[in-house]
Order: structure tokens, then C-alpha cells, then sequence
């Protein structure tokens, strides 16, 4: 019997991150002071981040040994995970091109977000930290901190997004499962989502507000950090892992993939993927090519400026050198709930600033037929962001089929969908907007 999977034996799980800022095309323009535009100092971190986490952010080391403790974490998150190829949907398609899957979803959290809370809980607890808090939007990254919380020992405080909150019921159940508290964004725990919803009762929400309201809290709390699920280097940093978990498989299938497809919110996912790749082509050792694909409402990389800009939405993080919409963006209550972000993270940034990277733009519904269409073939329902790669994925390997071309796409299937159903229900019933 022919395998459709290719997979890693825990003792051939890579031991390192790749940090791909010595490998960028130029060096990586500093946080900035917003009332001195000064750089920040790593130092000026502190009150939010264990400095473990400080020193990976600005390191010049090309890899980070993964600690021992880290890794057993990740043995019981289902890594390493499996590279599939996807021969049904190939066949539907009637194309020459292989698509391969990175199975992110089988973490317990039921996305790659664990790659980064594992270790995140993980310094803050070696540096006796007791409490995080942080902002979601569809839940995929409040679920995975608040899995890692309670495997490390620590509180959990969650800001969720009010539009997933509502949409999204039972992964914020599972973040109480793991023991998190779980709150509305913009919520009335803090003063500037008290200001917001004196303003607009009903407000959506966003992940910059969410952002935003976990950070008032961190300050505020004692012995609290605070934690997060993309945009910054250490947490693409951790992300890394699937990526270079993917090379070996690659190299097991003695093939090169012509493209590597993910979507982008922040950037984490597609990060994690797609750099350590991305570094062998800033070498000239590869000529693989990087899509990084987002909703057409929330057109950051592709219809956004290139300037510093706030992280959140209060004006309360660093300024930062990214593709933005405006801190004060306020996108539609899409179903891709993670993509609902009003920058990227500044490392994503730079490559498409420098071509290296060329991102792609979908409307929600067309998202939501190659979300279908994958499901039926492969029997593994995406979550609605993992989609918007499918559906980039699906794109190429028509292309592939319209020019007689052989080529390998692999993109990473960064969640399942089953816990967001209600956006399937839309969806079939004729619904969606």
C-alpha cells in the first residue's frame, strides 16, 4: 500500500529554532519609542516579557536550541506532525501538480499555535511568573496559551475578540476547559474597553483592541506577563519548527516544493513555515516560491502601507516597521477570525517589501468553496484561515494544470475547523455575506 503521508520519528524532531533575522536582506528596522521615536532598548521589554523571550527577540544566533522541557511539550502535542499529500483533491482537480499538507491541526489545541505557547509558558515559569495575559481572535491562539498555562502551572487571562467570542462558543469553552478566564474584547475590565463600549455598545471588536486591553492588564496585575501569538521575531522564532520539520520531510521525499503557501494574520503560521525555507533561498540554495494569502476585507499586505505603526489599538505597544492598515482599522466580523488584524509582523513585512514574498488576497466566500471542496476530497474540515491557503493552493495547482506543469505545492494546514461550524452553517444555508 502506497503512503500519502510522510512522517518524522520524535527522535528526528529538529532540536533548534531558525532565527531568520542574520539572513534578512537588511537588518531589521528597531521598535520605536512613540513619543521619542527613539529605539527601544531590549530592557524596556521587561515589564512584558520574561527576558529570555527579550533575548531571543534580538538575537543574531541563526538557531535557538529547543530546551528539553519544550520539546517533551511538544512530544505530547502530536509533534512532530505529519507532511499528507493530498491525492483526492489532485484528482479532482485533474492536475500534474502534487499538493502536500502540514498537518498542524492535530495538536490538542487544534492548530500550530502550541509551537510557540509551549514555550512561552515555558520561560515565563522557569522565571517564576504566575499569571499571563493575552488577546485571541478566532481562539486557535487563547486555546493553545491556555493549554500551555495549566501544562506549566500558570493563571491564564484571555481577551477575545467580541465577534469570535460570539461566533466561536465552544473554543472559548475549551480555553475554560484548560482553566482560562475568558472575556469579550473590548470588555469592561479595562479602562479602555469601558472607553469603546461607551461609544459603541455593540463594538465587533478587534484584535488590536484585545491587544490592547491584555496589555493594561499586564500592567496592572502583579507578577503577570504578557504573552502573544504572532507578529514579534521570538514568536515566529518558535513557529520555525514546522518548517524545518517540513525540509526533512522533503528531503525524505528526495523533492523541492516549487511553492509554499500560508495564510497571514499576523504572520506566525506562515512564518513558521515558510522561513527556514525562505532562508535557503536568501542564500540562493533554493528557488522555491512563498505565497502569503489574507481576506480581501483585511488587505494588509496587499493594500496597506509600509510605515511604523502602533501593534494594538489604544497606541500602547512600540511602534513598529510593517504593512498596516492603521492601528485604528476596525475589520469586518469574517469567520477567519485569526486574520482580522490590522498589521503584520514587521519580519513578513520586509520580505514582501523585498519581493521575496508576494501575497494574495481572497473574498470570504470563495475562501469558503475551496474550504468545501478540500473537506469533501480529503475529509479533514480547515478552519476558516487554513482555508484562505487552500484556496491560494487550489489557484496554483490549476495553474499547473493549464500549463502542463509538474510543479510541488505545499501549504500549511494550520487548523481544523471543528469548532467553527457556525461558519460552514452560513455558508451552506446561502447566508454568508
Amino acid at each position: 500500500m502506497k503512503s500519502i503521508r510522510v512522517t518524522l520519528t520524535p527522535e528526528e524532531m529538529p532540536r533548534k529554532w531558525y532565527n531568520i533575522l542574520p539572513d534578512l536582506p537588511e537588518p531589521l528596522a528597531p521598535p520605536l519609542n512613540p513619543g521619542t521615536k527613539e529605539p527601544i532598548k531590549p530592557s524596556d521589554f521587561e515589564p512584558l516579557f520574561p527576558k529570555a523571550l527579550i533575548a531571543q527577540e534580538v538575537s543574531s544566533d541563526n538557531y535557538i536550541p529547543i530546551p528539553d522541557e519544550v520539546l517533551q511539550a511538544y512530544m505530547i502535542a502530536n509533534r512532530p506532525s505529519p507532511l499528507q499529500r493530498a491525492e483526492n483533491l489532485e484528482k479532482l482537480l485533474k492536475t500534474p501538480a502534487k499538493i502536500y499538507f502540514k498537518r498542524e491541526d492535530l495538536s490538542p489545541a487544534g492548530s500550530h499555535k502550541t509551537n510557540t505557547s509551549l514555550a512561552q509558558a515555558y520561560y515565563n515559569m522557569k522565571e517564576g511568573i504566575e499569571a499571563l495575559a493575552t488577546e485571541t481572535g478566532a481562539g486557535q491562539w487563547g486555546t493553545a496559551l491556555s493549554l500551555a498555562c495549566n501544562m506549566f502551572g500558570l493563571k491564564c487571562k484571555v481577551f477575545m475578540v467580541r465577534a469570535s467570542y460570539d461566533q466561536k462558543p465552544y473554543r472559548r469553552e475549551m480555553m475554560r476547559v484548560y482553566g482560562a478566564e475568558v472575556h469579550p474584547s473590548p470588555s469592561t475590565l479595562t479602562d479602555f474597553g469601558n472607553k469603546l463600549l461607551k461609544e459603541n455598545p455593540k463594538h465587533p471588536g478587534s484584535l488590536g483592541i484585545a491587544i490592547s486591553e491584555a496589555m493594561e492588564t499586564t500592567v496592572k496585575s502583579k507578577n503577570t506577563k504578557y504573552s502573544l501569538g504572532s507578529v514579534l521575531n521570538h514568536v515566529m522564532l518558535h513557529q520555525t519548527i514546522i518548517g524545518e520539520e517540513t525540509m526533512l520531510q522533503f528531503k525524505k521525499l528526495d523533492e523541492q516544493p516549487d511553492y509554499l503557501v500560508g495564510c497571514v494574520g499576523g504572520g506566525s503560521n506562515f512564518a513558521g513555515f515558510t522561513f527556514p525555507f525562505v532562508g535557503e533561498k536568501l542564500k540562493k540554495k533554493t528557488k522555491t516560491e512563498f505565497i502569503a494569502v489574507e481576506p480581501k476585507v483585511v488587505p494588509s499586505l496587499t493594500a496597506g502601507r509600509y510605515e511604523y505603526d502602533f501593534g494594538d489599538t489604544a497606541g500602547m505597544t512600540p511602534l513598529l516597521l510593517m504593512y498596516t492598515l492603521g492601528h485604528d482599522f476596525v475589520p469586518s466580523p469574517i469567520h477567519a477570525g485569526g486574520l482580522r488584524y490590522h498589521g503584520a509582523a514587521p519580519t513578513v513585512s520586509q520580505l514582501v517589501k523585498h519581493k521575496v514574498v508576494k501575497p494574495v488576497a481572497y473574498e470570504q466566500k470563495e475562501v469558503f468553496e475551496a474550504a468545501m471542496m478540500f473537506a469533501k476530497t480529503e475529509g479533514i474540515i480547515p478552519a476558516p484561515e487554513t482555508s484562505h491557503a487552500i484556496k491560494a493552493a487550489i489557484e496554483l495547482a490549476k495553474e499547473a494544470k493549464k500549463n502542463n506543469e509538474e510543479k510541488i505545492i505545499a501549504m500549511n494546514f494550520s487548523g481544523h475547523g471543528l469548532l467553527d461550524l457556525g461558519g460552514y452553517q452560513q455558508f451552506l444555508d446561502g447566508k454568508m455575506v
